[in-house]
């Protein structure tokens, strides 16, 4: 923002001008093959061993070789898997390592975006592979859609122990990673806004991403032709209406193609709306672009992978909607109110993984 002065020696502030420069198609990593290696590091909170192990094991059971990170395992203020230089060598150290084709992140909560400064945007330029993970690695997908490179919002360990890879998540995870690119048929929702719109995915966790906005060496939100992805858990109303305001005030939302709303989870009920999808609805229906809801990615049972930084294609009508990726692989469609999840996680449990703040009765 700029500090401008006014003739009576007041000051105001200038409202910062997007970028309308479009955001270019992302390199796709790789797809991997058997005997490839699986780089298992924890950029925010730390993990248990055990489930570090399991999901190890996962990894093997699908033809992979998991490679452990070195500072995992490791606690640093009673929450960090090491000290922000610690995960953030780990990190580089997986991207030149050329064997490893793939990073999947134990779990979020918070800290990933202490890296953003310590890792070399050109080494994730240079070593493409997919990074996997949701909730606080939304950074880390901003950070690589910005370096060209696209990425796979899904499961993470923490989630994949709890079934031992056997959830819907974590298998269309898998099949993902070898090359069957999903197409999703996604029900009607009350709060649809009808349309067709083309652009490059970004966005995730709302508390995560917001703060990135401004933040030049990351900020894909202020570049022109992009498809916005919202989630969220445990946050009241008022504060994903306060972060949607940000949102516009930075001026996002004019470069905004489309909007896909994944799950908000215990949002709270400190306003008076129907849902997160009521609330929003009365911004975004002053846009003239498609809106779909409901989407089946974020913090409950059902969270399938999605490919940030990728060029998508969404359709919204009357009877649903549709959301398909430009990537060159084997086409998968998958009706989202057909998909099952094997566990039923608490709420506890979800914010937890989330590196929130749960009551004991959940």
């Amino acid at each position: 923002m700029t500090l401008a002065g006014c003739s009576d020696g007041n000051s105001y502030i200038a409202p910062e001008e997007s970028n309308n420069t479009p955001l270019a198609e992302n390199t796709a990593p790789t797809f991997l093959k058997k005997g490839d290696k699986v780089a298992l590091l924890s950029p925010a909170y730390t993990t248990t061993e055990d489930v570090v192990q399991t999901t190890a094991d996962i990894l093997k059971d699908w033809g992979y070789k998991p490679v452990i990170g070195k500072s995992v395992g490791k606690v640093e203020a009673g929450k960090y898997a090491g000290t922000a230089e610690d995960r953030a060598k780990d990190f580089e150290e997986a991207l030149k390592d050329t064997s490893i084709k793939a990073i999947l992140c134990n779990r979020g909560g918070y800290g990933t975006i202490q890296l953003v400064d310590l890792i070399d945007p050109k080494l994730v330029k240079k070593n493409p592979k997919w990074v996997i993970g949701y909730s606080d690695v939304t950074t880390l997908h901003a950070m690589q859609t910005k370096a060209g490179v696209m990425s796979i919002h899904g499961t993470m360990s923490s989630s994949m122990a709890k079934s031992e890879g056997k959830d819907i998540n974590s298998t269309l995870l898998r099949d993902l990673l070898k090359g069957e690119v999903p197409t999703y048929k996604v029900p009607k929702h009350k709060y649809n806004q009808k349309g067709k719109a083309e652009g490059i995915l970004v966005g995730g966790n709302m508390a995560t991403f917001v703060p990135l906005i401004g933040a030049s060496d990351i900020d894909v939100f202020r570049n022109d032709g992009i498809i916005l992805f919202m989630e969220e858990i445990g946050e009241n109303l008022r504060n994903i209406d306060r972060m949607f305001n940000s949102i516009q005030l930075h001026g996002v939302m004019e470069n905004v193609k489309g909007v896909i709303l994944g799950e908000f989870v215990d949002s709270g009920t400190d306003l008076d709306y129907e849902s997160t999808e009521a609330m929003l609805s009365q911004y975004l229906k002053e846009y003239n672009i498609p809106v779909m809801c409901g989407f089946p990615a974020g913090h409950d049972d059902i969270n399938v992978p999605i490919v940030m930084g990728a060029k998508v294609n969404m359709e919204v009508t009357d009877k649903g909607a549709t959301l398909s990726f430009n990537i060159k692989g084997k086409e998968k469609n998958v009706e989202t109110d057909k998909l099952t999840a094997i566990t039923k996680l608490s709420k506890a449990l979800l914010k937890m993984f989330a590196g929130k703040t749960f009551n004991v009765e959940e």
